[in-house]
């Protein structure tokens, strides 16, 4: 082969291989800057799925249930306040009486005389009365005397009065309408009045009734007078009642405060001091009705709900319970118409944002 030939060869060669050199360099290069573009894109991850449901606000009334004991509204002792012998007891145990019934009859001792005393002075000073104002009219007596023979008339009228209600007292009677439960005394025995009196009888008012319970400190705000009540008593039987007194002072053993519960009992079927459920109905509050499952706790350890907010990011709510109902919990402090996370919510933070997916609906 001639050199001139050869040497047209090479040139072929060369020029070849210097352009393919261009290519596969710019190849490379656009490789290389691919990777790092690629690299500096972060990867777009999908967002955690949660079920979210929605809850309203509505006013709820709370209901609490305490154990308690029924008491008689009013317990009287019919007492004697003179001294003297029972001639006459008129009731036993379990004996109904009306306020002013007499319950026992004491012995005179005196009492009646006293009242003829008195009557005879009363008499003696309206004579000597009307005579001597007969002695003025005529001008024999001092008209300055009169007041003096008007004050000594009214003194024996007031001694009349007070010999004849000291007489009254021998006739014990009844203060309050109800039952007899308990008669201390027997015919025949001798009262000595003290300071406070002699024991005749115990009477119990059994109309109205009233259930008794002990309320916790954090239960107390909606307690309020007037309100509604359910007690069921340990016989089996149901009466609906009102609210009639709430202390203002709580026990210092206990840090609980009274409350009675006013119950019709005209006739008397409610007993005294029986065990009795009381349903307390308290006054109506804004709370939102969610699953038990759905409360949380924040990274901070507030206890709360977390929902979805109209970005799609969570959110926490702070709460507090209003009430505790099985399954389910009535809660305040929610936004109305909050999408509740109930599913998932332990595995999100605030601010995340998520897809939401529905979730069943409360029963």
């Amino acid at each position: 082969m001639k050199p001139s030939r050869l040497a047209a060869i090479a040139l072929v060669v060369g020029g070849a291989a210097w352009i393919g050199s261009g290519v596969l360099g710019r190849d490379a290069a656009t490789s290389r800057t691919a990777n790092v573009e690629t690299a500096r894109t972060p990867a777009i991850l999908p967002r955690f799925k949660v079920a979210a449901l929605p809850v309203r606000t509505e006013m709820h009334q709370r209901r609490v249930v305490l154990q308690g004991r029924t008491e008689a509204d009013k317990r009287v002792m019919a007492v004697a306040r003179v001294s003297g012998v029972v001639l006459d007891l008129r009731v036993r145990r379990g004996s109904v009486v009306k306020a002013g019934d007499i319950v026992a009859v004491l012995s005179d001792e005196a009492r009646e005389s006293q009242v003829a005393q008195a009557l005879a002075r009363l008499e003696q000073r309206k004579a000597e009365a009307a005579a001597r104002l007969r002695l003025i009219e005529s001008g024999s007596y001092p008209a300055i005397n009169k007041s003096a023979l008007q004050a000594e008339l009214r003194a024996a009228e007031a001694g009349l009065a007070q010999a004849q209600a000291e007489q009254k007292k021998g006739e014990i009677t009844a203060p309050i309408s109800g039952v007899v439960n308990e008669v201390p005394v027997e015919i025949g025995q001798a009262l000595q009045v003290m300071m406070s009196g002699a024991n005749v009888a115990e009477i119990i008012g059994l109309d109205p009734m009233l259930a008794v319970v002990e309320v916790a400190e954090r239960q107390l705000a909606g307690v309020v007078v007037g309100g509604r009540a359910e007690v069921k008593l340990v016989t089996g039987e149901r009466v609906a009642g009102r609210i009639r007194f709430v202390s203002k002072r709580a026990s210092q053993g206990t840090r609980t405060y009274r409350v009675d519960v006013e119950l019709p009992n005209a006739d008397a079927r409610i007993p005294d001091g029986v065990t009795a459920e009381v349903d307390l109905l308290l006054a109506p509050v804004p709370a939102a009705r969610v699953p038990r499952s759905a409360l949380t706790f924040s990274s901070e350890g507030r206890l709360g709900i977390r929902h979805v907010g109209a970005d799609e990011k969570v959110v926490f709510t702070p709460v507090a319970i209003v009430e505790d109902v099985m399954q389910e919990l009535w809660l305040s402090g929610l936004p109305d118409g909050a999408r509740v996370i109930v599913q998932g919510q332990d595995f999100v933070k605030e601010g995340e944002a998520v897809e939401v997916l529905p979730a069943a609906a409360q029963g």
